[in-house]
This record gives C-alpha cells, sequence and structure tokens, in this order.
C-alpha cells in the first residue's frame, strides 16, 4: 500500500467511525419511522434521554413495535409544528 493509500484508507476508517451526520426534517420527509438515535439526533437530546422521554409516554409519538420503538415521522413532524 503506498502512502497515498494509507492515508486514503485511514480517512475513511475516520470518516465511519465518526458521529453520524446530523438529520434535518428535510432528510426525514420521505421516510415512514425513525429509531430512538436517529429522533434523539433530530431533537438535539441524549439518546438516554430519548428512550427516557419515550417511556414516559409525554413526548414525541412512539410506536412500539415487538421490542422496538419507532418514532413515526408525520406524527413527529405534527408534533414539532412543522407539517
Amino acid at each position: 500500500m503506498t502512502t497515498t493509500e494509507s492515508g486514503l484508507a485511514t480517512e475513511q476508517s475516520e470518516q465511519a467511525s465518526a458521529a453520524p451526520a446530523v438529520l434535518t426534517l428535510d432528510d426525514i420527509r420521505s421516510r415512514a419511522t425513525l429509531d430512538i438515535e436517529e429522533a434523539a439526533a433530530l431533537l438535539g437530546i441524549s439518546r438516554l434521554s430519548a428512550y427516557r422521554q419515550a417511556r414516559s409516554g409525554e413526548s414525541f409519538p412512539v410506536k412500539r413495535i415487538g421490542r422496538r420503538l419507532l418514532v413515526p415521522v408525520p406524527a413527529l413532524i405534527a408534533w414539532l409544528g412543522e407539517g
């Protein structure tokens, strides 16, 4: 592997391990649901806070499908008042 190739490989691995890109409302409008981590990123809160709020039932809309908690995008957008 050449120096250029090793530098490229290092750059790609750093990008893969970096934090996920920030989601915007425009990014999610075509999707049906988000997982809790994606909703947390969109709302600017921690993953733990998102799970706590989802369990409380007093925050953003959440649907339980089996063991998964999913956030319906249309309901989230309406909850945010961006509909």
